[in-house]
């Protein structure tokens, strides 16, 4: 009798810890998504979709890329790729941001500030108003298998001016070109990569041509810890691929850092 009372006992005891360990982590899910949606809400207004502005022209606004705000809400970051070699100021065309406020689309002009062609990224000065600035993090404290989102425009303007988020972890940090299996493979812009290279973060979140420029920011604190790039990146790491691969790369934001005191903070 009292043997059968002590496995009823122990029994009982292992479901309470069950079920006590299935509390905690739905509770730690659902905590994660609400700091998410939290977040998000702080964010959205300091993200931005990039591209050009003309007039007379029909389109009036052509989308290249998505960007945010830093610095004093006066700055926009996105790649360096995105930026058109020649803008057509003879028909008042000019690079521009573009945003959703007061249930109406709004357009700034920018002009082209910092460029850093190796590291992809090009900050942009806009001028007569500013918005809500994202904080730049730390990338010593990212570490592979940590989750993080990032937000943008994936198919650009198409569905209107209201941003697109995804969520993936860090599933590698990883040089951001690595040789070519075959001599055929290789180009002038991968051989000079390949002097040179440098980390970045791969993660297991599917991004689009429209979500360059987005931010990857930590889903609890919004910091943000790179720059998502869909083209740049891939094209080195990917060449032989004749299909996309689902993986998505992300500059990390200590190089946009580096830009800023360099070239805009001095």
């Amino acid at each position: 009798m009292i043997i059968k009372i002590n496995i009823v006992t122990n029994e009982l005891v292992a479901r309470v810890a069950f079920f006590g360990i299935l509390l905690v982590f739905f509770s730690s899910a659902c905590g994660t998504e609400q700091d998410l949606a939290d977040t998000l809400s702080k964010l959205k207004p300091g993200i931005v979709a990039v591209g050009t502005y003309m007039p007379k022209r029909n389109p009036r606004a052509v989308f290249l890329a998505t960007g945010f705000t830093v610095g004093d809400g006066s700055l926009i970051v996105t790649n360096w790729h995105v930026i058109p070699e020649q803008i057509d100021y003879e028909h008042l065309e000019q690079l521009a941001v573009f945003y959703h406020k007061d249930n109406s689309d709004k357009v700034i002009v920018a002009t082209a500030l910092a460029l850093d062609k190796e590291h992809d990224l090009a900050v942009l000065k806009i001028k007569g108003e500013v918005l809500p600035p994202l904080k730049l993090g730390s990338v010593s404290a990212v570490r592979e298998g940590q989750l993080y989102a990032f937000t943008g425009f994936p198919i650009g303007m198409v569905l209107g001016l209201f941003p697109v988020t995804h969520r993936g972890i860090v599933s590698a940090i990883t040089p951001n070109v690595i040789p070519m299996v075959r001599a055929e493979e290789l180009n002038v812009k991968l051989l000079r990569r390949l002097q040179e290279p440098y980390k970045v973060f791969q993660l297991d979140a599917t991004a689009y041509p429209g979500n360059s420029g987005s931010p990857l920011y930590h889903p609890e604190t919004g910091d943000v810890i790179g720059i998502i790039n869909k083209v740049f990146i891939q094209e080195s790491k990917e060449n032989a691929l004749t299909k996309p691969s689902g993986i998505t790369y992300a500059i990390p934001v200590n190089y946009l850092q580096n830009l800023l005191k360099a070239k805009v903070f001095q």
